[in-house]
């Protein structure tokens, strides 16, 4: 049994990772909720695994899932609890963070679960009867570091936003203003470039 793995990262694929360990490389499976969270500047990694064996035409081919903590695998090993859900279909429908599909099964919030890569309607209520009221813990992971990463790439956007205002010839002082109205104004911004289209909108106003 595979309980963790550590290595470089060697090829990124749209739901697995190629990862070296000693000259061997494995692939990892991770769910699309935990995969958009990564940053893509990651060479080196270590996963707590899953490890299990698929059976396909009288084979039986070994699989690793790749979760950051105990509290996702322990949230995994949960949501497959549910009849007909697999290791292979929970890996496809944890397409969103594990905290919004927590919060969504306590809730009760079917149209959010259904609309889960492979989940129908029937499912949604399935996974609502089995495990409402049992994922409590789960709707607090991660939600920090979200936080975090999320405030991170407001002040990398503001600061990219800056120094095309600063080319531009704004005093710093005046361009920093203009940047802290524009994001009051719309906190959903994106890029630099929506950024810049709002300090725009705003002083067109003026």
């Amino acid at each position: 049994m595979i309980c963790s793995i550590a290595g470089k990262i060697k090829q990124r694929k749209e739901n697995s990772l190629l990862i070296e360990v000693n000259g061997f490389g494995y692939e990892v499976f991770i769910p699309h909720g935990i995969m958009k969270c990564l940053s893509q500047d990651k060479t080196e990694c270590e996963f707590v695994t899953f490890h299990y064996h698929q059976a396909d035409q009288n084979k039986s081919i070994p699989v690793l899932i790749g979760f950051e903590n105990e509290i996702e695998k322990e949230f995994f090993e949960r949501f497959i609890t549910v009849s007909g859900i697999g290791p292979k279909a929970a890996v496809k429908a944890i397409a969103e963070p594990i905290p919004d599909i927590a919060r969504a099964i306590d809730s009760g919030d079917i149209a959010y679960l259904k609309a889960l890569p492979g989940i129908g309607t029937q499912r949604a209520r399935e996974i609502v009867a089995k495990l409402q009221g049992k994922v409590g813990k789960f709707g607090l992971i991660r939600g920090v570091v979200l936080k975090e990463k999320a405030a991170a790439a407001k002040s990398d956007i503001e600061q990219e936003s800056l120094a095309i205002l600063l080319q531009l010839q704004y005093k710093k002082p005046e361009a920093e203003k203009m940047i802290k109205n524009a994001m009051a104004r719309n906190s959903d911004l994106k890029n630099s470039e929506e950024l810049l289209n709002e300090v725009y909108r705003q002083r067109s106003n003026q």
